[in-house]
C-alpha cells in the first residue's frame, strides 16, 4: 500500500469519526427551578397516604439527540428543602434519625445507563445517594415536551430549546438508613422543565 493511498485512508477515516461525533454532539440543560417538582407519598400505617416535597432541586441533562442511550443526567436535591405542609413533620425529617440535613445537606442522583422503551418513553438507571449511602434506582421517565417552548412569543426567558419529562420510582427509605422505621415503599414523582444553554 503506498503512502499517498495510506494518508488518503487516514483521512477519510479521520472525517468518518469527525462527522460521526458531530451528529452525536451534546446539548447539555439546566433545570427550571420555577417547573420542578420533587414529589413523595407514603402510606401512614395504612390508614391515610401522606406527601411531601423538596422544594430545591437542580439538575443537568447532557443531551445526544442521536443516541440517547448515551445522554446523561445528574440532579442535586437540598434535603433541607423537605416539605410536608405541616412544620413539626418537617423537622422530625430534617433531624438526625432521618435526613440529617445538617451532615447531609445534599442528595444526588447520577444516571449510569438509559434504556429507551417507545417514542417518548425511557428507563433512566442510577446511583441515588441518601447519607452518603448509594444505591441504584430505575426511572421511568416520559417525555413531554422538546422544542421551543410554547409561550417564547411572549415571555423572553422562554425562549431558545426547551425539554420537559416526568419520571417515577419507589425506593424503600431505611436501604439509605433514613429513619428508625420503615413506612414501607416511598413512592417518588419528577416534573421538570429544562432549558438548553
Amino acid at each position: 500500500m503506498s503512502y499517498k493511498f495510506k494518508l488518503a485512508a487516514f483521512a477519510l477515516s479521520a472525517w468518518i469519526a469527525f462527522t460521526n461525533i458531530s451528529a452525536q454532539a451534546q446539548e447539555t440543560y439546566d433545570t427550571d427551578q420555577s417547573h420542578t417538582e420533587l414529589l413523595f407519598q407514603w402510606n401512614h400505617s395504612g390508614v391515610a397516604l401522606q406527601h411531601g416535597e423538596f422544594t430545591k432541586v437542580t439538575g443537568v441533562l447532557n443531551l445526544v439527540e442521536d443516541a440517547l442511550e448515551k445522554s446523561e443526567i445528574n440532579v442535586t436535591i437540598n434535603t433541607a428543602s423537605i416539605s410536608t405542609g405541616y412544620e413539626p413533620l418537617d423537622d422530625v425529617l430534617k433531624g438526625s434519625e432521618w435526613f440529617n440535613v445538617e451532615k447531609y445537606p445534599e442528595a444526588t442522583f447520577k444516571s449510569t445507563s438509559i434504556e429507551v422503551t417507545g417514542e417518548k418513553t425511557a428507563k433512566i438507571t442510577g446511583d441515588l445517594t441518601i447519607r452518603s449511602i448509594t444505591k441504584p434506582v430505575v426511572l421511568d421517565a416520559t417525555l413531554t415536551h422538546y422544542g421551543p417552548h410554547p409561550v417564547a412569543q411572549y415571555v423572553a426567558f422562554y425562549k431558545g430549546q426547551w425539554a420537559a419529562f416526568s419520571a417515577t420510582t419507589e425506593i424503600r427509605h431505611q436501604a439509605f438508613g433514613v429513619g428508625p422505621y420503615s413506612m414501607g415503599g416511598i413512592k417518588i414523582q419528577i416534573h421538570t422543565k429544562l432549558k438548553a444553554r
